[in-house]
């Protein structure tokens, strides 16, 4: 199974390709679309959008997993989090491949253990899980890794649930 990693924002959407072979991880692609501030919002968005299509087909994903959007404090933040990542399903939906959502707090346990574990704690999971040398990948890239470990880890649970409905 390959899984697109997703973490989506307007300025830095991080992208990680992760692979499971058996019982082990492996990164096969990683790193960072970036937008300037100050390009009209719409061109911004068909970068992203062109750079991930681009991205689902070379590598041909069997899933896109995106982070969950985390509305916090600031509101116009998570809007234009929300633009990147529906341009992110678009081009996945355009080519036919499945996406699933995960909360942070998903992520994070998935590749720690703990809903609640630290920036810096996943990054240095996400290294050892997938056999990398110490946060080798801008944040949103690692960030981005840990979100396609995270399906990688729950898409046979959910295949098996599908199944026995």
């Amino acid at each position: 199974m390959n899984v697109l990693g997703i973490d989506p924002g307007l300025a830095n959407t991080g992208y990680g390709l992760v692979a499971r072979r058996g019982a082990r991880f492996v990164a096969l692609d990683g790193g960072v679309v970036t937008t300037r501030a100050g390009v009209p919002l719409e061109q911004r968005l068909v970068s992203i959008f062109a750079e991930i299509d681009a991205l689902i087909e070379r590598h041909e994903p069997d899933a896109v997993a995106l982070e969950d959007l985390f509305f916090g404090q600031n509101a116009r933040s998570a809007f234009a989090v929300g633009q990147a990542r529906g341009v992110v399903m678009l081009a996945a939906g355009r080519r036919g491949v499945p996406c699933a959502s995960y909360t942070p707090q998903q992520v994070k346990q998935a590749v720690c253990g703990s809903g609640r574990a630290a920036k810096d704690q996943v990054a240095r999971m996400v290294c050892a899980v997938l056999g990398l040398p110490d946060e080798p990948l801008p944040d949103h890239a690692t960030d981005a890794l840990a979100v396609g470990v995270c399906h990688a880890n729950h898409a046979p649970l959910a295949q098996a649930m599908a199944s026995a409905r």
